[in-house]
């Protein structure tokens, strides 16, 4: 096959002048037949091809279906035609006959050799470029004319959705050597156009007033709504039309419709008047509700879950409600694809509505294999099992919804999504795809840090609740602050056992300075080992014991503080004239945790309840017990959990049992409960609040301290509302979270009463303290502020901003508060 082209061969001046003339008449006979849809065929002897810059001679003719040999007629030459324009190289395609030679014509589209924008505020420059991929125009590609009119009228088109009519796009191309060229989308945004006025017609059984609260539009804003706006948007409005409609509809208005609308532009196309027309039509009650179809022998069950009943008005939402109530029902036995459908009987002289709802439940469905994806530290065997659907059993909804909620009660995932996907060619076979978002489960850390509570403090250590992916928990930390230095080292295996019993240890140091903890001045060295293991009762419960010891050695305190005497007296036998005194104690501890929550950090739904009991071995030098109960409760207010009202309560209680040397054993002041800071009431200094510590002056008067000596005896409790935390993204949401809250509480000691008016000798000074009742439960504290937590990659942070409502004169109060490192 000879395959010539043209720029290539050396002819004859006289012969490519001649060739010249007849290219051009051939050329117009050429048009002229293919516009008359005829053209005497001819064999096709050679191809000459023209015009060609980046495009290769060998892609030009695979794009051509026209071989050297073979005849050329009308219709072939149609086909060729289209199929060098299909290959997106040319913008112009001429075929022209030389005797026996096919001439192919062509002008290359040119390259786009740069893409920018200007002017676009509305349109960020990514969405740009990811809408002109989307369409095949990038750099380093050939240009298509055609589609840039498309392009701007659609970019155009979003403009007019969010309310800019004035907006104008424009295309501009700037050539450029090598036939390139230079893309540019200019564009004008102009104003957005206001509403100025909405106008809902025929309405009668509820107030325009009542009518437009329900849309999302507003031809109105009060001025102390900063984000909110009059902008007119085509999207918006089709969703208020079907809101409009929604809300007949869930009220007995069973045949309501927005009858029309009618949207006015003003001329200067910046004010936009709506009218809505309603068709409210009658108002319909429910005369009965019949179950039909396969009721797979659960009739009873299934009528008892419907929620509609005889004499209620209609309400579309309640049917819907209705279907996916007996839907996840189903589900729970294998049906796993049931098909409920619910059809209205009316009777338009009653009014009345008979709720006919079929049943199709299907055929049940079996898990062939459940598959995990996006868990790149944690291991599949640490999902598996918490995975409460097994393969191989029948699908069920109920399973699915407890495994997807246990598996975020871990603490280790942001998402979990369970889906379920048909085996091909199986109608009963399912696989189950786990997909997770793993989010930071503890820290790595070294450094130096601040918190209101504990002030500068230098840390280093590992904690993970996630350990190397293995579910166990493993922590190896010191720190040191303003009052303590602490070393501990823990280890938990959740499942030591495959039933989930859970085995750990932990070993301690701690050296701590109370004063400098807001405390009465104290000082003392402690170190101690503990071994845990848990005890699953079923889903939701469990059970916790440990085994502990402990050695404290007590410095004497400096200042002669009643309560602390006291303590150092009864143990005089222990004491004999030194300034420290040591105490060895074994502890046992037995607790129950009752947890439904639906995730292990920032839950929006559920409660959990701890009850723990702790006692020193008898025989131990110190003997005393310690019961505690905390209670937590979060209630969603709307489907998507963005705003959830949280209430928490907490009760502690702790006293000494049998003798000592000199007495009855008492709780030791160094366990004694503490109010104030982030745990307890925010708005308070940490361990601030509580019994005072008492002295006696130079007159032997008792007088009162601004120390703390805490009390026996503690009750606190918490009100939250968790609203979306204002400006942050979607992806965000999930590891901030932000609450206004108010936090009340009190400590006492019921082993001292009586009220210390601190004032004795000196009743007439005017700087006497008054040092109220220990006994009283009643001297209770109160704050109000606002809350936001982040779980970093550094670990948890909490920042609050309260202030106290209710206080005593002395106390310790902190408008700001945060913390770095501690679990929520």
């Amino acid at each position: 096959m000879l395959v010539k082209k043209q720029a290539m061969k050396k002819r004859p001046a006289k012969t490519v002048l001649t060739n010249t003339l007849v290219a051009t008449c051939l050329l117009s006979a050429s048009m002229l037949a293919h516009a008359q849809g005829s053209m005497a065929p001819f064999v096709v002897q050679d191809i000459q091809v023209n015009g060609l810059q980046r495009v290769t001679l060998g892609a030009t003719l695979l794009s051509l279906p026209v071989r050297v040999g073979e005849e050329l007629d009308a219709a072939r030459l149609g086909q060729a035609i289209k199929s060098l324009y299909a290959s997106g190289n040319f913008e112009n395609v001429q075929l022209l006959r030389d005797n026996g030679i096919l001439v192919v014509q062509v002008t290359e589209r040119p390259t786009i050799a740069g893409i920018s924008f200007s002017g676009n505020k509305e349109l960020k420059e990514d969405q740009l470029q990811k809408s002109l991929e989307g369409a095949g125009v990038r750099v380093g590609e050939p240009l298509d004319r055609t589609t840039l009119s498309s392009l701007e009228k659609g970019l155009e088109d979003f403009y007019y959705g969010v309310g800019k009519y004035s907006a104008n796009v424009k295309a501009v191309l700037t050539p450029l050597p090598r036939n390139r060229v230079d893309l540019k989308f200019e564009f004008v945004e102009g104003a957005a156009a206001e509403i100025k006025q909405i106008n809902i017609v025929g309405n009668k059984a509820f107030s325009e007033k009542q009518l437009l609260s329900q849309l999302e539009l507003s031809d109105s804003v009060p001025w102390w709504n900063i984000m909110g706006d009059k902008r007119y948007q085509k999207q918006k409005l089709a969703g208020d039309i079907e809101t409009l409609r929604s809300y007949y509809r869930d009220r007995g208005y069973l045949k309501a419709e927005i009858s029309s609308t009618q949207v006015a532009m003003s001329p200067n196309k910046e004010g936009v008047y709506i009218t809505l027309n309603v068709s409210e039509g009658d108002r319909y009650t429910v005369s009965d509700v019949n179950l039909r179809g396969n009721l797979v022998d659960r009739e009873s069950e299934l009528k008892a879950l419907v929620p509609l009943q005889v004499g209620d008005l209609y309400s579309a939402a309640d049917v819907a409600h209705m279907e996916e109530v007996l839907s996840k029902f189903l589900g729970r036995f294998g049906y796993a694809y049931p098909k409920i459908s619910t059809f209205p009987q009316i009777d338009e002289t009653s009014k009345k509505v008979e709720m006919v709802v079929n049943i199709d439940p299907g055929s049940r469905v079996y898990v062939r294999r459940i598959n995990f994806s996006g868990n790149i530290i944690t291991k599949d065997e640490v999902l598996r099992r918490e995975m409460r659907q097994m393969e191989g059993a029948s699908l069920s909804s109920e399973d699915i919804e407890q495994s997807r909620t246990r598996l975020n009660r871990l603490g280790y995932f942001d998402t979990v999504e369970v889906d379920t996907r048909r085996v091909p060619g199986e109608a009963d076979l399912v696989d189950l795809d786990v997909s997770v978002k793993e989010q930071p489960a503890g820290s790595i850390n070294f450094g130096i840090g601040f918190g209101t509570d504990s002030g500068f403090s230098i840390q280093a250590g590992l904690q993970q609740e996630n350990f190397l992916g293995t579910g166990n928990r493993v922590g190896i930390n010191s720190q040191m602050n303003d009052y303590s230095k602490d070393v501990s080292l823990d280890f938990t295996d959740p499942y030591f056992t495959v039933d989930g019993v859970s085995l750990g240890g932990r070993v301690y140091y701690r050296e701590f300075d109370a004063r400098d903890a807001n405390i009465a001045d104290y000082d003392s060295t402690l170190y101690g080992v503990r071994a845990l293991s848990g005890f699953p009762v079923n889903e939701d419960n469990r059970l916790n014991f440990s085994v502990g010891y402990e050695h404290n050695t007590l410095g004497k305190p400096s200042d002669s503080y009643e309560q602390l005497n006291d303590f150092w007296k009864l143990h005089s036998d222990k004491v004999a004239g030194a300034d420290e005194i040591s105490f060895d104690t074994f502890d046992l501890t037995a607790g129950w945790t009752r947890n439904t929550l639906n995730r292990g950090y920032f839950a929006t739904a559920g409660d959990r309840q701890n009850l723990s009991l702790k006692v020193t071995v008898p025989g131990s030098d110190l003997q005393y017990y310690k019961a505690s109960f905390d209670d937590a409760h979060y209630f969603p207010i709307d489907r998507e959990h963005n705003w959830v009202l949280a209430g928490k309560f907490r009760a502690s209680y702790g006293d000494g049992y049998g003798e000592a040397g000199s007495g009855d054993q008492r709780l030791p002041f160094f366990e004694n409960y503490y109010a104030g800071g982030f745990n307890t009431l925010r708005g308070f200094k940490s361990n601030s609040v509580g019994p005072r510590a008492v002295y006696k002056d130079a007159n032997g008067d008792l007088r009162g301290d601004d120390s703390t000596i805490g009390g026996n005896a503690l009750i606190a409790a918490s009100a939250e509302l968790i609203v979306p935390t204002p400006f942050a993204g979607e992806d965000l949401q999930r590891s901030l979270r932000t609450s206004v809250f108010v936090d009340v509480g009190t400590v006492w000691n019921t082993n001292y009463s009586g009220e210390y008016d601190g004032c004795g000798s000196n009743a007439g000074d005017s700087n006497c303290d008054l040092i109220y009742d220990y006994g009283d439960p009643s001297n209770f504290r109160a704050s109000a502020g606002v809350s936001m937590q982040w779980l970093s990659p550094l670990g948890p942070l909490v920042f609050s901003l309260a202030a106290p409502l209710k206080d005593v004169e002395g106390d310790r109060t902190e408008i700001f508060n945060f913390n770095i490192g501690r679990t929520f």
